[in-house]
């Protein structure tokens, strides 16, 4: 298989993917090294594929909108990190995005796409175990997450435990 055949067919396995595939599962899949496939997947989006890397791997394309999304402003400690995503997770909402407003680049986005306990937890383990810290620590702790809920009375429900929470910048 030539390198432009690999390219395809890590393409073609996102979009048969039912969740996200990690760089390591792609490597062993074809054969080659994690950082052959990080490679891979650059070329991919250099070329037009939107392909967005998350804590659990990489997915092709946007998540279909589908319910409500909303943008909400928080803020907290490190500490209250994992806190902040179970009460959004129990509550119905999945925790798309974090983006924090940085003095010299401007915006910074992670994809999260937390959609439950078990995600939130992988998350959290990974970034006690990264040397990299989360992206509020950049801004005292302020950041958006995009939200998105099944419905209204979901997104009410987040929204109102991020309140209660005190998590709400403003709130």
């Amino acid at each position: 298989m030539t390198a432009a055949q690999r390219r395809q067919a890590v393409a073609q396995a996102l979009r048969q993917a039912d969740g996200p595939l990690s760089a390591a599962a792609l490597a062993a899949r074809f054969s080659v090294s994690r950082q052959i496939i990080v490679g891979d997947v650059a070329l991919l989006r250099a070329a037009g594929e939107p392909i967005a890397a998350t804590p659990r791997g990489y997915v092709l394309g946007e998540p279909p909108v589908s319910g409500v999304r909303r943008t909400l402003a928080c803020v907290h400690s490190s500490a209250d990190m994992g806190r902040e995503l179970y009460l959004i997770v129990d509550n119905g909402g999945e925790a798309v995005d974090v983006v924090v407003e940085h003095p010299v680049y401007g915006e910074l986005r992670g994809a999260l796409c937390l959609r439950n306990r078990r995600d939130v937890d992988e998350f959290l383990r990974r970034v006690e175990q990264a040397p990299a810290k989360p992206l509020s620590i950049l801004t005292d702790g302020i950041h958006l997450h995009t939200i998105a809920c099944p419905d209204q009375a979901a997104m009410d429900r987040v929204t109102a435990a991020l309140d209660e929470a005190g998590f709400l910048l403003g709130g």
